[in-house]
């Protein structure tokens, strides 16, 4: 039988990290939720640990709620990467991870409003939307998809459009959550430099599947 390697993680080590992951969910349930006040009792009951499990992970309430933000983040991050990696022009990959992210609002509401209730933090992240956008529009510059005087600029309006796109959806259920999201895309691609023929082609292009 295979020994564990010091690279293993041990039983102790996976109980750990599923407490530590019960615990950051339980903060994304009520960060979705508005409630930033919560008493660390009833985070631990929601997680379904001990008191003493928590002060294992960490020292207080805010630096689980970091710790929530961050994990957020990175699933974000990931799920995009994930999707769009097997497209070479950074035009489309643009345009797909933006038409996901807005589709995500309403498929993983919890954690779409964990997104927009940390928007501006979002926006200046290494982790997420952020930087994917951010490089995807100078790797437009450079392959020449893309006419920009200052990407830098042209990412905080990007920012701006997904965060008030996620909470227009979230504000009007009865909305198409695919034809505004297109439709934004589509504008962004436009103000990005690319022609309107081209920027209409991307946006009617099939998207994987979220699930």
């Amino acid at each position: 039988m295979a020994q564990p390697t010091s690279s293993t993680p041990n039983r102790l080590e996976r109980r750990k990290a599923r407490t530590r992951a019960a615990l950051v969910r339980a903060a994304q349930t009520f960060m979705a939720a508005g409630k930033l006040n919560v008493p660390i009792l009833e985070l631990t009951q929601t997680a379904d640990v001990g008191m003493g499990s928590f002060y294992n992970h960490f020292d207080s309430r805010e630096q689980l709620f970091n710790a929530a933000v961050e994990d957020a983040f990175e699933r974000h991050g990931a799920l995009l990467d994930e999707l769009t990696q097997d497209l070479d022009d950074p035009a489309h990959v643009f345009a797909q991870s933006f038409r996901l992210t807005g589709r995500l609002h309403r498929r993983s509401p919890e954690l779409s409003k964990v997104l927009l209730a940390n928007g501006l933090v979002l926006a200046a992240s290494d982790r997420g939307l952020a930087p994917r956008a951010r490089r995807d529009i100078e790797d437009g510059v450079r392959a020449g998809r893309f006419s920009v005087r200052d990407p830098e600029l042209a990412m905080t309006i990007v920012a701006g459009a997904a965060l008030c796109l996620g909470q227009l959806l979230h504000d009007h259920p009865e909305r198409d959550d695919a034809q505004a999201t297109d439709q934004v895309t589509e504008d962004l691609l436009r103000m990005l430099g690319l022609p309107a023929d081209q920027a209409h082609d991307i946006c009617r292009r099939p998207l994987p599947d979220l699930t």
